[in-house]
């Protein structure tokens, strides 16, 4: 076998890993190019002969559908909405969030938008089979760990905090949900959100009814 040989045989791996290899070989394809990128060139960028794909996926739009399950995936969002440090001030701590954050929505909206741009139904595999009472269930179970992670990022300022933890990680989430979907005209720089979400619109103004003041 000479290098050259060497070079373009894949790695040995079992299914998954092979699996997960090529769709994030695929990812940026799709994003570029939509339904219309070709497994070849998808082999290409995985550095795999094409029938590697057709070994994993039953067709090409299997392996549309398992990007978009990818692009779905909370775990790298997890991980780094994690490993936010709690030494920061709050205010870095919710930036460094709402970087992460808006990258994950990005990414979804880049994969569903392409898909999309030709006609591809912009859902995850599993929606298909499922009701709108399991559909609601699976979009509150993406929310959730998302949410819990916000909380521990509020959880250090509890004692200074108007409303609880959780409660401030939802309505914080939902802000962030919202400036990010497509279309949201000039959304805020991820600073100027959470600046806006922790001191409120207003500069300066009289209390409201019940709010102290010299009697």
């Amino acid at each position: 076998m000479n290098e050259q040989q060497a070079r373009r045989r894949a790695p040995a791996m079992d299914p998954e890993q092979r699996r997960a290899m090529i769709v994030a070989a695929a990812l940026p394809l799709v994003i570029e190019y939509g339904p219309l990128v070709t497994t070849a060139k998808i082999a290409r960028a995985a550095g795999i002969g094409e029938g590697t794909i057709f070994r994993v996926f039953t067709d090409k739009e299997a392996l549309l559908a398992a990007c978009l399950e990818e692009a779905l995936r909370p775990d790298d969002t997890l991980a780094h909405l994690e490993a936010i440090s709690l030494d920061q001030p709050l205010p870095d701590r919710l930036t460094e969030a709402a970087e992460v954050m808006r990258g994950h929505m990005d990414r979804i909206g880049d994969v569903a938008g392409a898909l999309a741009s030709v006609g591809k139904a912009a859902r995850p595999p599993a929606a298909d089979a499922e009701s709108p009472e399991e559909g609601r269930h699976r979009r509150e179970a993406g929310l959730a760990a998302p949410r819990a992670a916000l909380t521990s990022l509020f959880e250090p300022e509890r004692d200074v905090l108007r409303m609880a933890p959780e409660r401030l990680a939802e309505t914080f989430q939902l802000l962030l949900m919202s400036a990010g979907r497509p279309g949201a005209p000039q959304p805020l720089e991820d600073g100027e959100l959470v600046d806006l979400f922790l001191r409120g619109a207003l500069i300066a103004g009289p209390k409201r009814s019940g709010e102290g003041g010299d009697g």
